[in-house]
């Protein structure tokens, strides 16, 4: 425990990652660093989760060895840091009333500093929220005459930080392909119209600002790249237009062919594809902003008999808010007040409204549909569920999934490999000119962009710096996050949270599932569903005493005893004496009379007999029933027949599984009539009964031996065990957190047809996985053989290079498409 407590995990934000290879020599230094567990890097969405002992390694040595490698490196926010907002300030005239309310708000605890300004009405705030909030500084402001407007601060646009780097690129597309546009167009004029005066000076000054302008940060990645001895993709985009481009400017002054108009293009093209991969990004990530917006931005809560609308961030457990018809539910809570029907749709993909009244949890960003509902606030910040399903989708998303591994090896010496062969085919093409020249003039027959007449010196230079730009290690990069990214955020839209990728693709080989089967299987609700009366008892006599000595129980069973007893109107007396038999049943004394409630074995023990009761005992247990035998002064007076009512949609998807091909099991700690009574009712293959529940591990391994992938279905504390052990571990979303915790895999909605939803879900998005990275190596394989040969041009490889990356991207998208309903639901 004491190592569990000095493990942080940590996300960062990434910037200046060109291609995967930087992503991969970030994870190689940061998971050779001392005290660093675990690094892993999503190119796609320029984050880094790192897991690390504290004790050895701090933030800020992490942070310093990221930005020492050449890239931009910021810890993701954390809950409970000082925050800072600007609010609109009304009632000031002059800078007295300024200062009054400056030095009011410095002199509240929690407040680390305030700077009023009186020309634009503003006040600056940086605070403690623990500690203090937002209405409290209006209140304190109000108090000496002022108006804080904090309702408008959650009006204000947060800055959606992907937007900015689409913009960004953008703006350094436009500028590099206007330039370029006149370079080009100027190259035209002066080769098929007219000779332009001055030309090459003009095409080297307009290059200026393409090869040193908008192409400077490229070159910077760059040389940081190879002084870190980890070329990327950066080295090969500034080898083919750097170079090119100087020797360019020779032909000012030697009667030399100029390459000036390809390097500009070349970076052009670079940027272009570079604009639209980080445009595509965005909508691969698309599902976190989705959850994000899900959230409301006010609440309003009662303080001091009054309702006030606060920022939601400004709330705190205990608060009670109102919400009304229409309104989204601001945060977690419990209803203390009223009835409503609220759509959680969000959270559980379930398109029917549920009721929703006094003592029921809410979840936070549902809709309430009907009435006023007020509700007690129980979660805010972190802990909320929102915030909770996007951590998950975060921890999918920066996760890798094992066939990643091998790609990742490749990756790392590609751009090595790269530069190796562009040497070797300039070396090639001056020692063997006569052989590839007649390989470029069979080439110039069908393709009119190879020139056979060029010198040999510039036939290599040609096409060495082709072979440079048409290889695409972004392509492979892209490959696995892209695909996690889009099939994770279906995933959350559907209620379905993939905790990890690699349970993406284990999922696929499942063989068989096992199932817990209380709360799982069945409803977790137990029902009174047959009552048998001894002579001369009625049924409201054997409720009374089965309820009075259940009331003083803590049996999941009792309760529905109780409520089928208050149901008929049933006032219980005292129960003295009462004992709780573990495994057997209760005793107690009502009313001077000895009452047990409880199965054969206790009756046994009392000799109490049952034996006219043994037809309708086995009866009832054969229909998957518990049968309680109630005896009053050693006589028995009743049976009260319980049942967990079946999952409307578990026999139907129980069947859909077995008929995918993969074998289901229950596990339950019920009697085997019981249980094989239930098996039988919902399709089961193999019914495990009589299980104690730290034997269902021993279960799950069985099953291993047996199938060899095994997946776990459960919901309880004691399932946590077996779903670590299996392979997939899958929690009912209505469970516990700990099974939650310990699940690959949770099913917010809770019913089984999840699961089927769940393995379409990862064969679906390991497919594009697989789609991906085919398509990234056939693009490399076909490409640069034919960069070598000369038959390439190098603008053309450019981009080829840019649009290899995007057909990743936008494969992966295309997951948006597929069905991954179960059959019986579509």
């Amino acid at each position: 425990m004491g190592n569990e407590n000095k493990t942080n995990k940590t996300t960062f934000n990434i910037e200046g990652m060109s291609c995967s290879s930087c992503a991969l020599n970030i994870e190689k230094k940061l998971n050779k660093t001392e005290g660093v567990k675990q690094a892993n890097i999503n190119f796609a969405a320029e984050k880094a989760q790192v897991e690390y002992d504290k004790d050895k390694v701090n933030l800020d040595q992490l942070t310093d060895i990221l930005q020492d490698l050449g890239y931009g490196a910021k810890v993701e926010s954390e809950a409970n840091k000082i925050e800072k907002v600007t609010l609109k300030l009304k009632g000031m005239t002059c800078s007295s009333c300024a200062n009054n309310v400056e030095k009011t708000l410095n002199k509240m605890e929690g407040i680390v500093q305030a700077n009023v300004n009186l020309a634009v009405e503003k006040v600056s705030v940086e605070y403690d929220p623990a500690k203090i909030r937002l209405i409290d500084m209006k209140r304190k402001v109000s108090g000496i005459g002022f108006d804080l407007m904090i309702d408008e601060e959650s009006d204000q646009q947060e800055v959606d930080e992907d937007e900015v780097k689409v913009q960004k690129a953008k703006k350094t597309m436009l500028t590099s392909v206007a330039f370029t546009t006149a370079i080009m167009g100027l190259m035209i004029v002066h080769m098929f119209i007219t000779p332009v005066p001055f030309y090459l000076p003009i095409v080297a000054v307009l290059g200026i600002p393409i090869i040193f302008g908008t192409g400077l940060p490229v070159h910077k990645a760059s040389f940081k790249a190879l002084k870190n001895k980890s070329p990327n993709m950066d080295v090969l985009v500034s080898l083919g237009s750097l170079p090119p481009y100087l020797i360019g400017l020779l032909g000012l002054f030697l009667p030399i062919q100029t390459f000036i108009e390809m390097a500009t293009t070349i970076m052009s093209f670079h940027l272009v594809g570079k604009y639209l991969e980080v445009k595509a990004k965005g909508r691969a990530s698309q599902a976190i902003k989705k959850l994000i917006q899900m959230g409301a931005k006010t609440a309003k809560i009662i303080i001091d008999g009054e309702e006030v609308e606060v920022p939601v961030k400004d709330l705190q457990v205990g608060d009670i808010m109102v919400v009304r018809p229409g309104e989204k539910i601001p945060t977690d809570g419990v209803v203390v007040d009223g009835s409503s029907l609220v759509d959680e749709s969000m959270a559980t993909g379930e398109s029917m409204p549920v009721k929703r009244e006094k003592d029921h949890e809410v979840i936070g960003a549902t809709l309430n549909k009907q009435g006023l509902l007020k509700i007690k606030v129980s979660k805010v910040g972190k802990d909320t569920f929102l915030s909770q399903v996007i951590k998950m989708v975060e921890e999918c998303q920066g996760s890798k999934v094992p066939i990643q591994e091998f790609a990742d090896r490749i990756t790392g010496y590609f751009v090595p490999i790269i530069m190796v062969l562009t040497l070797g085919t300039f070396i090639s093409f001056n020692v063997f000119p006569d052989f590839h020249h007649s390989i470029m003039a069979w080439g110039a027959n069908y393709l009119p962009w190879v020139n056979p007449d060029m010198t040999p010196l510039t036939t290599a230079f040609v096409t060495a710096t082709a072979v440079l730009v048409i290889a695409c290690p972004c392509a492979l990069g892209l490959g696995t996050p892209t695909a996690l990214m889009v099939g994770s955020g279906i995933g959350a839209e559907k209620g379905i949270l993939i905790r990890n990728g690699e349970a993406v693709q284990t999922f696929k080989d499942i063989k068989a599932i096992a199932f817990d089967k209380t709360g799982t299987i069945t409803k977790g609700k137990p029902e009174v569903t047959d009552i048998s009366l001894g002579d001369e008892v009625d049924e409201k006599t054997l409720l009374y005493f089965a309820g009075t000595i259940e009331e003083a129980s803590e049996h999941p069973l009792a309760h529905s005893i109780i409520e089928k007893a208050k149901s008929v109107g049933i006032k219980f007396g005292e129960v003295k004496e009462f004992n709780a038999i573990v495994g057997k049943g209760v005793i107690g004394n009502i009313d001077g009379h000895k009452v047990l409630v409880g199965n054969r074995k206790l009756m046994e023990e009392n000799q109490v007999d049952y034996a006219s009761f043994e037809k309708s005992l086995v009866n009832l247990e054969e229909e998957a029933k518990t049968a309680m035998m109630v005896a009053k002064d050693d006589v028995l007076i009743g049976i009260i027949a319980v049942a967990d009512p079946i999952k409307e949609e578990s026999i139907e998807a129980i069947l859909e599984l077995e008929k995918m091909g993969i074998k289901t099991a229950m596990i339950t700690g019920d009697n085997k009539r019981t249980a094989l009574a239930i098996g039988k009712k919902v399709g089961i293959s193999h019914v495990i009964s009589e299980v104690l529940p730290d034997g269902k591990v021993d279960e799950v391994v069985r099953l291993q031996n047996q199938y060899d992938t095994v997946a776990m279905v459960g919901d309880g504390i004691n399932d946590a065990p077996a779903l670590k052990q299996s392979n997939v571990g899958i929690a009912i979303g209505t469970g516990t957190d700990i099974a939650i915790e310990a699940a690959d895999v949770t099913l917010v909605r809770g019913d089984l047809g999840g699961i089927i939803s769940a393995i379409k879900l990862s064969k679906a998005t390991f497919r594009k996985i697989k789609e991906n990275y085919f398509w990234a190596w056939f693009y490399n394989a076909i490409a640069i053989p034919v960069a070598m040969l000369g038959l390439l041009h190098p603008m053309i490889g450019a981009a080829a290079m840019s649009i290899s990356s995007l057909n990743v991207v936008y494969n992966s998208l295309r997951l948006k498409k597929v069905n991954i309903e179960p059959q019986y639901k579509s």
